[in-house]
């Protein structure tokens, strides 16, 4: 990990494509602002975990399912 410090107002360029900039502290809170191309998602860690686990859940195979989808093919091919 790179630690890197910054004072409000200071910023961050990560790549030619993203700038991170402290915008204010305040006590325990940061805040920042990010500059980043439309197209690349951007997630609080907690939002982006529960994506992760709920993508992983889509891609596990349920035997029922690969059962109903092979009867639909068969059924398919008969008529």
């Amino acid at each position: 990990m790179l630690i890197l410090s910054r004072r409000p107002g200071q910023s961050v360029h990560v790549g030619d494509e993203i700038k991170i900039t402290v915008l204010s502290i305040r006590g325990q809170q940061i805040k920042l602002g990010l500059e980043v191309p439309e197209f690349m998602p951007v997630f609080r860690e907690e939002v982006y975990e529960k994506v992760q686990t709920q993508n992983t859940l889509a891609l596990e195979l349920d035997n029922n399912d690969v059962l109903a989808v092979a009867a639909l093919w068969t059924k398919k091919d008969r008529q």
